[in-house]
C-alpha cells in the first residue's frame, strides 16, 4: 500500500465528520443564545446596508432614571432577540453606558454610538463644538422631577441666603442650568455667589459632605446622603417644584437620520409605548427597576427612585415640547434652548456658534408617529387646593421684585406691564409649575392706608388674572395679597421722593413650596 493513500473507511469517516460537523455549525447558529453571543462580539460593526437600515441602533446614556422606557420596551440594556424592538419592528438596540461626558461625545463624532443623550438646557454651549456633524435633536426622554436639587448647610433656608456663599457645581452641565434658574427666580445671578467648579455633580455631593463648600447641586440619591451626612443641612430646592428647566433628549447626525428615518421612528414608537407603560403602572416600574440595576450595577431601589424622580415623556409631552400642540401654554424644547443660549453667553460660555432651535431639531419622528389613548395623553397641570391662611404667611423660597406701574387710583394692567410680566417673570412661573405664586401689591404712601391696602390687593389680583388667562395657569395656585404702604423698600421707608415713590410702587413675585 502507497504511503500517504486513504482507504475507503477513512473517506467515508472524513464525509461523515464533516456532515455533523456543518449540522452543527447550523444547528448552533440558529440558537438565540449563540446569535447574541456573535452579535455582541461584533457589536459597533454592524454597517448599514444599501437602504441604510442597521441590525443594531447603539444608543449612548448615562446612570439616569429618564431612559427606562426606551431600556424596558429593550427588555434590557444589550441587544438580544427578546427585545420588543426586535420582535415588533426587526432590529435590536444596545444602550452603551457612558457616564464620562468627553467619551460620550467622542462616541458620538467617530459613530459608535448612533444616539446621544443631552440636555436642552446645558446644550447650547457645546452644539457649536459638534456643528460639523449636523446634530438633530429627535425626540425628548423626561424632565428631571427630583433627579436634581440644591442642598445647603445649617442656616441657608431661602435662596437670598446664598449671596455671597460657595457653591459647588458643574459647571455647562445640568446642575449648572438649574443653579442660574433658581438664582434668577430670586433676583439674583451666579455673581452673587461664589462658585467653586467642579467636575460633574458627584464631585460637587463629595465637596459638600467634606464641608469646603456651603451649597452644592447634587443628583439624586446623593442629596439625600449629603443631608444624612451633613448636620443641620436640608434640600433647598429641587427639580420637583421646578418641574421644567432639565429635559433630556437625545440627538442624532442629520445623515443618520435621512438614511434611517423609518428606523428612527420605529425606536420614538416603542420608546413612547415603554414609557406609558412604567407611568401607568408601579408593577412596571418594578420590572422596569431590575432591569436598570442590571443595566448600570446599581441597587434595585436605587433604580426606582430614579425612575421616580423624573416624568418618563410621553409622545403627548414630545408634541408639546415640539410645539406640535397649538394650544400648549407651557415650556418647549425651543423656549428652553434659546433661554439658555442668552443666559450661559451672558455668563461668558460662547454660544454665538449655536444653530436656531430649527436647525438643530427634526419634528418628523413626532408628528409621523400616531399612538392613541390615555396613557400617551401629555402631563396635566398640577392641581393646587384652596388656599390657606398657612400659605399665606408661609417663607417663600424666592422672591422676584417686578416694578409695574399703574395710573394713581387704578389697578388694570397696560399692555406694557403685560409685556413686563411675560419678559421677567413668566418663564419662571413656567418653569417652577409644581410651586405656588404668591403676588404681593405693594404702594407708596400717597393717601391713606385703608384705600392703598384694598388697591394694592386689586393689582396683585389683576396680574394673577392675567397669567390665569393668558397662560392658562390654575386659579388656585395663586396667593394674593395686599400690603399697601406697609412693606417699602429697603432706603425708602419715608417715600422720601419721587424715586422712592416709584420703587414701592411695585409687585413681588415669590415661589413658596406647597
Amino acid at each position: 500500500m502507497a504511503k500517504g493513500k486513504l482507504t475507503p473507511f477513512s473517506k467515508i469517516l472524513i464525509v461523515l465528520l464533516l456532515v455533523g460537523g456543518a449540522y452543527y455549525l447550523l444547528t448552533q447558529l440558529r440558537n438565540p443564545d449563540v446569535k447574541d453571543k456573535i452579535e455582541e462580539a461584533t457589536k459597533g460593526k454592524d454597517a448599514a446596508t444599501k437602504d441604510g437600515y442597521k441590525d443594531v441602533i447603539n444608543v449612548g446614556v448615562v446612570t439616569w432614571g429618564g431612559y427606562a422606557g426606551g431600556q424596558y420596551f429593550n427588555e434590557g440594556f444589550k441587544a438580544n432577540t427578546a427585545s420588543r424592538f426586535y420582535k415588533d419592528y426587526g432590529f435590536k438596540v444596545n444602550f452603551e453606558v457612558i457616564d464620562d461626558f468627553d467619551a460620550s461625545r467622542d462616541a458620538f463624532k467617530n459613530g459608535s454610538i448612533d444616539l446621544m443623550w443631552a440636555t436642552i438646557d446645558a446644550f447650547p454651549p457645546e452644539a457649536a463644538g459638534l456643528s460639523q456633524y449636523q446634530p438633530q435633536v429627535v425626540f425628548q426622554a423626561d424632565w428631571s422631577r427630583g433627579g436634581d436639587a440644591i442642598v445647603a448647610r445649617r442656616g441657608i433656608s431661602k435662596v437670598s441666603d446664598l449671596r455671597g456663599k460657595k457653591i459647588a457645581v458643574a459647571p455647562m452641565t445640568p446642575s449648572h442650568s438649574f443653579l442660574i434658574w433658581l438664582l434668577e427666580a430670586s433676583d439674583m445671578s451666579t455673581k452673587d455667589v461664589q462658585i467653586v467648579e467642579v467636575p460633574s455633580a458627584i464631585d460637587a455631593a463629595d465637596a459638600f459632605k467634606s464641608n469646603t463648600v456651603d451649597a452644592a447641586v447634587v443628583w439624586s440619591p446623593d442629596d439625600a446622603d449629603c443631608v444624612a451626612k451633613v448636620a443641620g443641612s436640608r434640600v433647598l430646592e429641587s427639580t420637583k417644584n421646578a418641574t421644567h428647566i432639565i429635559a433630556d433628549v437625545f440627538v442624532a447626525k442629520k445623515e443618520f437620520i435621512e438614511t434611517h428615518k423609518e428606523q428612527l421612528r420605529n425606536l420614538y414608537e416603542g420608546w413612547m409605548i415603554g414609557a406609558s407603560e412604567l407611568n401607568s403602572s408601579d408593577g412596571n416600574k418594578r420590572k422596569a427597576a431590575k432591569i436598570l440595576a442590571e443595566g448600570l450595577s446599581q441597587p434595585e431601589d436605587f433604580c426606582y427612585d430614579a425612575i421616580n424622580n423624573v416624568r418618563l415623556a410621553t409622545h403627548g409631552d414630545n408634541k408639546d415640547f415640539f410645539g406640535l400642540n397649538p394650544s400648549y401654554t407651557g415650556v418647549t424644547g425651543e423656549d428652553l434652548y434659546n433661554k439658555m443660549k442668552v443666559k450661559y453667553n451672558d455668563l461668558g460660555y460662547s454660544t454665538a456658534g449655536a444653530k436656531s432651535w430649527r436647525l438643530l431639531s427634526t419634528k418628523d419622528l413626532v408628528s409621523k408617529t400616531s399612538l392613541s389613548g390615555n396613557t400617551h395623553n401629555a402631563e396635566q397641570q398640577k392641581q393646587f387646593t384652596a388656599v390657606s391662611n398657612e400659605l399665606e404667611k408661609k417663607e417663600s423660597l424666592s422672591s422676584k421684585r417686578v416694578s409695574i406701574s399703574f395710573r394713581t387710583g387704578e389697578f388694570q394692567l397696560d399692555e406694557n406691564s403685560k409685556q413686563l410680566i411675560d419678559l421677567q417673570f413668566t418663564p419662571i412661573a413656567k418653569a417652577f409649575a409644581n410651586a405656588r405664586i404668591r403676588i404681593e401689591g405693594n404702594t407708596d404712601n400717597v393717601g391713606s392706608r385703608g384705600p392703598n391696602v384694598a388697591l394694592s390687593k386689586k393689582r396683585a389680583q389683576s396680574v394673577a388674572t392675567y397669567l390665569i388667562q393668558q397662560h392658562s395657569m390654575p386659579t388656585n395656585r395663586f396667593i394674593i395679597l395686599g400690603n399697601g404702604p406697609d412693606k417699602p423698600v429697603p432706603g425708602c421707608e419715608r417715600n422720601q421722593n419721587a424715586d422712592c415713590k416709584s420703587k414701592n410702587r411695585r409687585t413681588d413675585f415669590e415661589l413658596v413650596v406647597d
